[in-house]
């Protein structure tokens, strides 16, 4: 594979695309990243071993339906004004859309690429996060834990779609599109993005660190051959809208989730 990289930027102007990049991730996955670690390191020293853990997505923000739909809409949108922050400031000097593969030239590569990448991750990332729990290297994860109420699985899908959008123009497409611009080596760009993308998921264990930045290595990987974030939402999309609405479905009948 051979990548035309950017020539190297002058030093005010890397220094620039340095400090932006900075803000932009201390506003998003950067400052997730930082949460994570503390979160492992409280785990690892807390009385119970990790595996008798649990780490919990999507719970209730309120005992009152309407208040905790409000608060789950609200932290939804604001969750994605980082993305519009990294849109805004591409456009400053490129199309954004189509420099990250957002537009809908290839409609059906998109969909259909996007389905084949959710399968191949997502049957070995149940036997990865299953492996590491049985190790006691990872918390017991909760997917979703919200009243059994008519919004819950519009909410679930809602929230699956924000964690696409939000990792994957961040910490791929917008994060290797800058990196690539200050000159930076295709390899050391890639396991920057996974790195970036397992450290935000410890708070989960080593498993979820591990089974993410793997994932994290494969779709950096597709994003600098086929310039196309779009699959990669799609893909992450169908992963997370399984695991959620699949454990709220399931829990109650499968002993092993």
């Amino acid at each position: 594979m051979k990548v035309e990289l950017a020539p190297p930027a002058t030093d005010r102007a890397y220094a620039t695309r340095r400090n932006e990049v900075l803000l932009v991730l201390g506003v998003s996955l950067g400052q997730s990243a930082i949460y994570a670690m503390v979160s492992i390191t409280a785990r690892l020293t807390a009385d119970r071993p990790l595996s008798q853990q649990t780490a919990t997505l999507n719970a209730s923000q309120s005992p009152r339906p309407y208040f905790d739909l409000t608060y789950q809409l609200l932290g939804i949108f604001f969750a994605l004004v980082p993305v519009l922050l990294a849109i805004h400031l591409l456009n400053r000097d490129r199309d954004a859309r189509t420099t990250l593969g957002l537009d809908r030239r290839r409609p059906a590569f998109d969909v259909l690429s996007g389905m084949g990448l959710a399968a191949l991750i997502g049957l070995p990332g149940i036997f990865l996060y299953l492996g590491a729990h049985e190790l006691g290297i990872n918390a017991t994860v909760v997917p979703a834990a919200l009243p059994d109420l008519w919004w819950a699985v519009p909410v679930l899908i809602l929230a699956a779609a924000q964690n696409a959008i939000l990792e994957e123009v961040i910490v791929v497409g917008y994060l290797m599109t800058r990196l690539e611009e200050m000159g930076w080596r295709v390899r050391a760009i890639i396991a920057t993005s996974a790195l970036i993308r397992g450290s935000y998921h410890l708070y989960q264990g080593f498993g979820g660190f591990v089974g993410n930045a793997v994932m994290g290595v494969i779709f950096a990987y597709f994003y600098l051959r086929t310039r196309r974030v779009l699959p990669l939402v799609i893909a992450h999309t169908l992963l997370d809208v399984v695991a959620f609405i699949g454990y709220t479905l399931l829990k109650d009948h499968v002993s092993w989730i």
